[in-house]
Order: structure tokens, then C-alpha cells, then sequence
């Protein structure tokens, strides 16, 4: 079944005029998840690899930053030093056109298989979930899919292992969710990460592909953010793994995520293979991620570890973080769940990203 946007968008409409977001869903000012304070300890003990961080509340010139009217004026350079690590290039800031390949509707849940281009002439999949009879305007979520071939069947339940279907967990729980497929598949196998990348190059020289995900990533936000059933005020992003690894820039670079989860990505450059071509690649960069944690502040952001990429080593981050968030005098909305397993989601870390998001979108 092919069907036009506008069609998709006055059938949107239609579906949700007359009706009125439940108070349930929204955020009350002073919500919190009641594990905040379990996810803001520190391990009874560093392991031996656990990184010593410098602070990120230091100016250029080595002065201290001790209050947010400081930080907000550190912070521009800080997000401009990322930019130009990565080689960055600006998104165009408007929603991306998008064509629906075929749609299913089942238990109340609308998914769409939907192409559209990232760049000029480079196109992409990516599922699009959500409640049949949205009521009102709902939280939207860009759900980043592992290093597996099922790409985004994983995260709409299509194929895979169960705990990996956010998109459609998120759905039924009311939120409209985007799975994209990451720029390392074209849709063919075996995926050749190598091509991809030696693509990206030549239409982007001098740019990681690290810059290649965060560019899709906001050309997926902006599709999210203006579809008529969601809140633009109210979108998240989260990922297991690769997928981790792309909700944490997004978060960074983007303000307008304002939740997100990234699960056993490896929040230190050490801790996984940020050096292979598709992420940062070799060679020193004289920055860390407790930088990038720092950039999200004051939003919400969980790191949830297995003791595998992420972890009790973990924790240094986190700490370095909240330094951060205490110059806003409310709620550090940050922290470190570890639930010791492995690189998996077992049951209460996948109930915890849920929960996470449903709190703090």
C-alpha cells in the first residue's frame, strides 16, 4: 500500500481533531522517576580502568566556571569544538519529504515503512510507529537500531529479539516513534561498512562518519518533530549499542531532545570501537564524552550499562555530569543504571528506558 504524505497527514488529522492529550501522559513539573537517586551513587568501587576525567567546568583559560550564567557562555564554544572535530555540516532544518512504502495497523498500533533522503540523492528507510487513534499531540522518539542486519525490523518488531522493539514498546505506550536505518546498511547484504563509508567520504571529505550519523539523525528529528500527531516540545532519542552511540550525539548536538536513554554504547572513547572509520576513527582527538554529557544538561539523559562496553567505569562520566547539572539548582536528571548482565537488555533496564521516557517526555 503506497500512500501520499498529505494523504497520511489529513487521515492524521482527521484521527486526532476533538481530542485532548490525558493528563497521564503529560509531565508534572516536579515528576521524577523514583530510581533517580539509585542511578546517582557511585559503585562501592572504581574498576582499574575507570578513566580520570579533568572537569568541564574550566574555561579556555583555566579558570573555574561556577555559575550557569558562565557555563551558558562556555558552553557555544564547547558544542562549536564537537562540530569541528566531526566535520560537521548543518541540516537544513526543515522536515525531510517521506513517501510510505506500506502500512499495517494491529492491536491498535499504526506502522509505516517510509523512504525518504537524507542528503540529495541519498535516500533511507525507516519505520514509523504509533497509535492508531493518537489523542492529541504525543512524544516523539527516534529509536536508533543495534550493529545487527535486521536494521530497523529490530526496533519495530519485526524480527530480532523481543527486548530490542522499542519502537513498538513505545508506541503502545502512546508515543509516535521513528526507526531509521543507519547510513552502514543500503538495504542490501552483507552490509559492506567499508563502501559506506568510502561513499560518505567522497561526498563529505574531511567529515567522520560519526558527522554522517548525527546529520541523519537530525534529518530524522526533524521528520519526527512535524508530523501533525507529535509534540515538538516533547522528543527523546534512544539506542542499544551502535544505536547508543547515535542517541548520545544527537542528544549532545541537538537541543531539542529532550530525553534520551543510550544503552551499552561505551561512553568513553576507550571503551568500544569509537576508532573504526564509521564512528571517529584512529588517531588522538583531545576531547572525551563526559564533554558531550555535559552539553545535554540540564535534559534528561540515562546511561545504562551491563558491565560490558558501559559500567561501573562508567561512572566517572556521570559524576563529571552532574557537576553540571547542580548549576541549575534543580533535579539532576542524569545518571548510571547498571544492571551487571552483559551487552544485553534484560527486563528492568528495557522497563527503566520506558519508564525514563514516559517520565521525562
Amino acid at each position: 500500500m503506497k500512500m501520499s504524505r498529505r494523504q497520511f497527514e489529513i487521515a492524521t488529522v482527521a484521527a486526532t481533531l476533538g481530542s485532548q492529550f490525558a493528563s497521564a501522559q503529560g509531565r508534572p513539573a516536579m515528576r521524577e522517576v523514583p530510581w533517580l537517586a539509585e542511578i546517582q551513587t557511585p559503585p562501592a568501587k572504581l574498576p582499574p580502568d575507570a578513566p580520570r576525567l579533568a572537569s568541564v567546568l574550566v574555561d579556555p583559560v583555566g579558570d573555574p566556571i561556577a555559575t550557569l550564567a558562565d557555563w551558558r557562555q562556555h558552553r557555544p564554544s564547547l558544542r562549536s569544538a564537537w562540530l569541528e572535530l566531526l566535520g560537521s555540516w548543518a541540516p537544513p532544518q526543515q522536515s525531510p519529504p517521506f513517501e510510505i512504502v506500506a502500512s499495517d495497523t494491529s492491536a491498535g498500533i499504526v506502522r509505516r515503512l517510509i523512504a525518504y533522503e537524507t542528503e540529495p540523492g541519498v535516500s533511507v528507510e525507516a519505520y514509523l510507529l504509533g497509535p492508531a487513534r493518537p489523542r492529541g499531540r504525543v512524544p516523539g522518539v527516534v529509536v536508533f537500531h543495534s550493529t545487527a542486519d535486521q536494521t530497523i525490523r529490530q526496533g519495530a518488531g519485526l524480527d530480532g529479539k523481543p527486548e530490542t522493539a522499542w519502537g513498538l514498546k513505545l508506541a503502545e505506550r502512546g508515543f509516535v516513534a521513528l526507526c531509521p536505518r543507519c547510513f552502514l546498511w543500503d538495504g542490501t547484504l552483507p552490509a559492506n561498512f567499508d563502501q559506506r563509508v568510502e561513499q560518505h567520504n567522497e561526498r563529505h571529505p574531511g567529515a567522520r562518519g560519526m558527522a554522517k550519523m548525527l546529520f541523519d539523525s537530525q534529518r530524522a528529528l526533524d521528520l519526527l518533530a512535524n508530523l501533525p500527531e507529535v509534540d515538538p516540545e516533547r522528543l527523546g532519542a534512544a539506542g542499544h549499542s551502535l544505536g547508543a552511540k547515535e542517541a548520545l550525539y544527537l542528544a549532545a548536538l541537538d537541543d531539542r531532545v529532550k530525553a534520551s536513554v543510550s544503552s551499552e554504547g561505551g561512553i568513553a572513547t576507550t571503551f568500544s570501537n569509537w576508532d573504526a572509520p564509521w564512528y571517529l576513527g584512529k588517531g588522538p582527538l583531545g576531547r572525551e564524552h563526559h564533554e558531550l554529557l555535559a552539553l545535554i544538561a540540564p535534559r534528561a539523559f540515562l546511561l545504562i550499562g551491563g558491565n560490558s562496553a558501559d559500567g561501573a567505569r562508567s561512572w566517572p562520566f556521570i559524576e563529571s555530569a552532574i557537576e553540571v547539572y547542580r548549576l541549575w539548582g534543580q533535579p539532576c536528571r542524569v545518571g548510571l543504571f547498571n544492571h551487571g548482565q552483559g551487552h544485553t537488555v534484560p527486563p528492568l533496564a528495557e522497563q527503566r528506558v520506558f519508564e525514563w521516557l514516559q517520565t521525562y517526555l
